[in-house]
């Protein structure tokens, strides 16, 4: 027997559509930003935002909290 269509994914508690995308909230820490999750077909695939080395000594994280950036 063959799904009407594609399938949700369950991530903790919660129901996502197919295709839909969030940023996983994990207890006690809360919702992590840098990191985000996609239901694909019954299936959740998660990834850190990948971020490029600061070519700095001292960097900041004033634009984007997951990536520092030199001043």
């Amino acid at each position: 027997m063959q799904a009407d269509g594609p399938r949700a994914c369950r991530f903790g508690r919660r129901w996502y559509l197919n295709n839909e995308s969030w940023h996983p909230s994990v207890p006690p820490f809360g919702e992590m930003k840098c990191i985000l999750c996609w239901c694909v077909s019954g299936e959740t695939h998660c990834q850190r935002q990948e971020c490029p080395p600061a070519a700095c000594t001292s960097p900041a994280r004033r634009d984007n909290p997951c990536c520092a950036k030199c001043r």
